[in-house]
């Protein structure tokens, strides 16, 4: 598994990571412990989490896939490892940490302590804010709405705040998810202004159906150095193959949580995914490999998110990095993205 360099730190990230939304509500712990070994011992050393996971986020099911994941950490060799999870943003759910979910110095701080104990760790390599915690456009929505506007936390805050956590030894580095062009760069040009660190990371969607970040976002990565990891790059499973046809396998996702993921279930969307695996197809490759592998090609992406319910879809996901794109499927994969530019964003 090839390693890359994340953003101006000196972690080494495979350039797959694996992703653990599913683990409380599709898998067990023991599927949990499954996945953990066998992305190990092939070569995955990047796992990401979040306190608000699994997704469909429920308080019956809050934070439990850190708790799974934190039964499986002490029996590895810590340093060997690069571990992130997230602090959630606020409004969304009332029940994370009794609602006290503003982005204030004292709820980071105590969210990430949570994360640590549940985790059974004293240190995160990469601490997220999961969404902003002010007025945007986010999760399928395209549109800013100033009539939304309402108080927030500065930028400043949370920065300072995760300087501190750095500086206290509890976390290494910190970074941002489904942020926009304006997030990244002004947090980076607060943290500069007074002497802090910058972030290192941004996570947010990206797949052949949301290309979104290839604009703006793009430019901001490499002014700001700061790459993309990139999740839902098989968004939400469109892309595998398993929907085609308007099929709704009963334990997908989709079908188990209808109201979950309406991006990925427009008809433009449906649509752009069928031609999509049918390029592949005409390629000779699977659906999987072809989605995974564009999303390597892309140079602001520092290493990508896959999720898997079995053993047998991480392995193919695993497998899609031994898989190259010609310059043929490439053109093929343009021409489709012309035809249907962000269907699902």
């Amino acid at each position: 598994m090839k390693l890359n360099k994340l953003g101006e730190s000196g972690l080494r990230v495979s350039e797959i990571c694996l992703g653990t939304m599913t683990w409380g509500e599709q898998n067990s712990e023991r599927d949990a412990q499954l996945q953990l070994d066998f992305a190990r011992d092939h070569g995955i050393n990047f796992i990401d989490t979040a306190e608000m996971y699994p997704v469909p986020p429920s308080a019956r099911t809050y934070a439990r896939t850190e708790t799974y994941l934190g039964a499986w950490l002490p029996r590895q060799k810590r340093d060997q490892l690069i571990v992130a999870s997230k602090v959630a943003g606020p409004g969304r759910r009332d029940w994370v940490r009794g609602g006290r979910t503003e982005l204030t110095r004292e709820n980071i701080s105590g969210a990430l302590n949570d994360s640590l104990r549940r985790l059974r760790t004293d240190y995160l390599d990469l601490y997220q804010i999961h969404w902003p915690g002010r007025n945007v456009p986010m999760f399928g929505v395209t549109r800013f709405d100033p009539g939304k506007e309402a108080q927030a936390i500065p930028v400043l805050e949370q920065i300072e705040t995760m300087a501190g956590l750095i500086k206290a030894g509890k976390i290494r580095h910190y970074g941002l998810s489904n942020e926009t062009t304006w997030g990244l760069c002004e947090f980076a040009r607060v943290a500069r202004a007074h002497g802090l660190p910058s972030p290192l990371t941004i996570q947010n969607a990206y797949s052949l159906l949301n290309r979104m970040f290839d604009g703006e976002l793009a430019e901001a990565s490499f002014r700001e150095k700061v790459p993309l990891l990139a999740y839902s790059p098989l968004a939400m499973g469109m892309l595998s193959g398993k929907y085609a046809g308007g099929a709704m396998p009963p334990r997908a996702r989709l079908a188990l949580f209808a109201d979950f993921g309406e991006r990925y279930k427009r008809e433009l969307a449906r649509t752009a995914a069928e031609e999509y695996g049918r390029l592949a197809q005409s390629r000779g490759l699977s659906p999987v490999e072809m989605a995974l592998a564009f999303v390597r090609t892309r140079w602001f992406v520092a290493s990508t998110i896959v999720g898997a319910t079995d053993l047998a879809q991480l392995k193919q996901n695993i497998d899609s990095v031994k898989v190259e794109l010609d310059a043929e499927t490439l053109s093929g994969i343009d021409a489709i993205h012309q035809r249907y530019p962000n269907p699902s964003a």
